[in-house]
């Protein structure tokens, strides 16, 4: 190393140390650190909007959505049943325009139909095109959409592969608060968020790398050098039959109604008891969603329902290998820093047998014998 490369080194040194003491200085000081960090906040919020633009533009994008019938048949329902004559609609995240042109054709007075992204042009042409009366085109971010007089119908489908990662809670939140009437519905506002525990087909299952033992090479050593990333331990699929069966009784972790949610009452932590009622090998929980209207009209994204919206894949939280049996109860934790970052996720589990558990309602935090 020459001189010079010393003289960077030592400068590159010197200056991480002041940067480090200056925020280590900033922290000390709330007001300054909340206008630094809400300022770094908002241009997070700005890339995701802006990843989010350029995927939506994207025909190939909307084909998918265009061609998931289960999506196509549950909006057309919900529309033709809650949308009135007369009625003033936001359509938000309209995409090609096509949940817009059923809410005209509806009776709806005025159609606002907003999205971000460019495709807004082809829905431009594709409503000239159809015969599309009373809609009006809104280019831009819905946090900018502003009315004279409120709406009663906001439409919206900003459901992500695991519910919350379109920002769907924020945005319609924010509309809701801003320009909805009182009284005026939202489409659809009721939402269940699943974290079923499952057994994976036995084809499909793929251990991490630390449980396997391929024809006698055993890999064990590498349990201490697991990756940190946190997208190592998640994917997604549309495949139905990737999962072989729920090891319990599906229960919803999260449910909620849009309509009177305040983002603040989103806990951070969901933990549940659930009892196994088809033992076998955990292999980890499967993310999905069910969203509801009336009693008769839901649309779900289950890996086990054959009337699933394919164009939504669910994901798979991965666990280590665990047998239980039926009669047992798996203990599971899940947390988020930020429920639309899949990626600040994390969740924990514990095998009980049916007697410890019961004990263990009794007798306090005594976890002895206990799997994770």
């Amino acid at each position: 190393m020459d001189d010079l490369q010393r003289c960077s080194v030592r400068a590159c040194t010197a200056l991480g140390r002041r940067i480090k003491v200056l925020r280590e200085w900033v922290l000390r000081h709330p007001r300054l650190a909340n206008w630094i960090f809400r300022n770094e906040a908002e241009a997070d919020f700005d890339r995701y909007a802006e990843d989010n633009r350029l995927i939506f533009s994207q025909y190939a994008e909307q084909e998918r959505m265009l061609a998931d019938r289960p999506r196509m048949d549950f909006y057309e329902a919900i529309i033709d049943r809650h949308v009135h004559h007369g009625d003033r609609v936001i359509d938000l995240g309209t995409g090609t325009g096509i949940l817009a042109a059923f809410a005209s054709r509806r009776g709806a007075k005025v159609v606002y139909a907003i999205d971000h992204s460019s495709i807004i042009e082809e829905a431009r042409t594709l409503a000239f095109h159809n015969q599309v009366e009373r809609v009006e085109f809104c280019s831009g971010h819905s946090s900018r959409f502003t009315v004279e007089e409120p709406v009663d119908v906001i439409v919206q489908e900003q459901m992500g592969d695991v519910l919350f990662d379109e920002d769907m809670v924020v945005n319609v939140l924010d509309l809701r608060d801003r320009v909805l009437r009182k009284g005026g519905r939202i489409l659809p506002a009721r939402f269940e968020l699943y974290c079923e525990p499952v057994q994976l087909r036995e084809d499909s299952v793929v251990p991490f790398i630390w449980e396997l033992s391929v024809k006698g090479f055993d890999f064990r050593p590498l349990e201490g050098s697991r990756p940190h990333e946190r997208h190592y331990f998640t994917y997604s699929s549309t495949d139905p039959t990737l999962v072989d069966h729920f090891l319990c009784d599906p229960t919803p972790l999260i449910s909620f109604d849009l309509h009177t949610l305040q983002k603040a009452e989103l806990a951070m932590q969901w933990s549940a008891a659930l009892p196994v009622v088809k033992g076998g090998r955990m292999d980890g929980y499967a993310v999905f969603f069910r969203a509801l209207v009336d009693d008769d009209l839901s649309l779900t994204t289950s890996p086990v329902d054959p009337g699933r919206a394919p164009h939504w894949g669910f994901r798979i939280l991965r666990t280590e290998q665990m047998a239980v049996e039926t009669g047992d109860v798996i203990d599971m934790t899940l947390a988020a820093d930020h429920w639309p970052d899949l990626d600040t996720w994390s969740w924990e589990q514990c095998r009980y047998t049916g007697r410890q558990y019961r004990e263990c309602q009794f007798d306090g935090d005594d976890e002895d014998d206990l799997e994770s």
